[in-house]
């Protein structure tokens, strides 16, 4: 209820969350597929090959950090590969479905640039033949943009976010970035009260 020293002011509903949300499903189906690719036989089978290869060529400041991935990796070469299809899943879910944003963005950030500094080689940047700066680079900056649209648009309207923090008290600390709203992502208008300086007493004229 509004005071003598303030107002009430209404808010609208943003007016369309649809296209974050269309990049977020779209971006979420492209790690699907890339995903289900993971679970083939063939990515198993060329997985160790993968990293070796982009091993070779790198400069000579580099090959410890190739060194400690292949030594951890290839006693068990499976394993690490179904891990990768595991975590990729779990992303292109997350994405899709609009689960738990601020926790799987930020994991994916990291495991992009994972992916990018050792399945590609940083790119490839240091040794002869590069033509581009591989992708998963690109993903950890989409990953980044999502992030910062979540901080200055709230809640996302159509996502399971949405739904479990009108019915979880403290999920919006693994779903959102900033402050919470309560409410936000309902698409209801939202009324709040701004204070108001007082007018100053007006004189008396003679």
């Amino acid at each position: 209820m509004a005071t003598p020293d303030t107002i009430s002011v209404t808010t609208p509903a943003a007016a369309s969350h649809w296209p974050k949300t269309a990049l977020r499903v779209t971006f979420g189906l492209i790690w699907l597929i890339d995903a289900i690719l993971k679970w083939l036989p063939g990515f198993r089978a060329a997985y160790m090959d993968t990293i070796m290869e982009q091993a070779e060529g790198q400069p000579g400041w580099l090959q410890p950090w190739f060194r400690f991935w292949i030594d951890l990796q290839h006693p068990d070469s499976a394993f690490f590969a179904y891990l990768v299809a595991v975590v990729e899943t779990l992303i292109a879910a997350a994405l899709i479905v609009g689960f738990a944003r601020k926790i799987a963005y930020s994991a994916a950030i990291v495991f992009s640039l994972l992916i990018w500094s050792t399945a590609e080689g940083f790119g490839g940047p240091y040794t002869s033949g590069a033509a581009d700066i591989g992708t998963a680079i690109l993903y950890a900056l989409v990953f980044a943009a999502l992030l910062t649209f979540s901080y200055y648009q709230g809640t996302a309207r159509y996502s399971a976010d949405a739904w479990l923090e009108r019915r979880i008290g403290w999920w919006h600390r693994v779903a959102e970035v900033g402050h919470h709203h309560p409410g936000a992502g309902t698409g209801q208008a939202v009324t709040s009260l701004v204070p108001v300086a007082p007018n100053p007493p007006r004189r008396k004229t003679a």
